[in-house]
């Protein structure tokens, strides 16, 4: 069903994303190695198992599971050293936007993996939130080679930046590190998110929550989307005047 959303949205106009005068497209998907290559369920479990466990070590280590597989726009490459972690490069094109689109969104035992995506080392194809769940990437190497002081403006909904999605309980992993020295991060507050229905961002878990309470559902994400536009316009105001009341993290 997502797929064929995907090829409504894009059909015929890959060449549109993909040569924006602006924008820049980078898809990371996650790559299932070894007993994550198999087609039976029971090699993705035990996979991840593996995973959960060997990443509770070392994150790096968890490479010998999965590796970040990077589709790539070719005309300006991602400014961040991605050495941190076991990675692939592929040239993001036409044959293979979508596909990528589809693996990037594909959660493990909710969705099926993707394969056979052109261009790209043969094997299962997940959602790169398992790698890399919210991009703590080496932004402060960025920094170190550019030849000015960049900074990265980050949009979050929280402050905190997990690494990778199996990093989630792992609190130690939350904190910021020298990697974001260079980082500002743009989240809402607590008492904002507190504001909204539910005391919470709206999340997949809300089809549960309202079970078929479909119009009480679609009233709740309506309402946090009618106090994100509220939100957006008191940051262009503060843009405006400077935010005399901004305060460091």
């Amino acid at each position: 069903m997502f797929g064929q959303a995907l090829a409504t949205q894009f059909g015929a106009r890959e060449s549109e994303v993909l040569n924006h005068p602006r924008f820049r497209l980078h898809v990371f998907t996650s790559r299932g190695r070894h007993l994550m290559r198999q087609e039976a369920r029971i090699g993705p479990v035990l996979g991840y198992l593996g995973a959960f466990a060997t990443n509770a070590v070392s994150r790096r280590a968890m490479g010998f599971w999965l590796e970040r597989v990077l589709f790539s726009d070719p005309r300006d490459p991602l400014p961040v050293p991605l050495d941190d972690y076991r990675t692939r490069q592929v040239t993001l094109d036409e044959s293979n936007l979508q596909r990528s689109i589809l693996a990037s969104c594909s959660i493990p035992f909710w969705l099926d993996a993707v394969r056979e995506i052109p261009g790209a080392p043969v094997g299962a194809y997940w959602d790169g939130g398992i790698t890399d769940y919210h991009l703590h990437l080496r932004y402060a190497a960025w920094r170190a080679n550019a030849e000015s002081e960049s900074l990265v403006l980050y949009p979050h909904f929280q402050q905190q930046i997990v690494p990778g999605w199996l990093d989630k309980p792992l609190r130690h992993r939350h904190r910021m590190s020298p990697q974001l020295d260079n980082v500002i991060v743009l989240a809402p507050t607590a008492q904002w998110i507190a504001s909204l229905p539910g005391g919470k961002l709206p999340d997949r878990q809300d089809f549960r929550r309202y079970g078929d309470d479909a119009d009480g559902r679609m009233a709740a994400w309506r309402q946090a989307l009618a106090e994100s536009e509220r939100l957006r316009d008191e940051f262009e105001e503060g843009l405006q005047r400077g935010f005399p009341d901004a305060h460091p993290l």
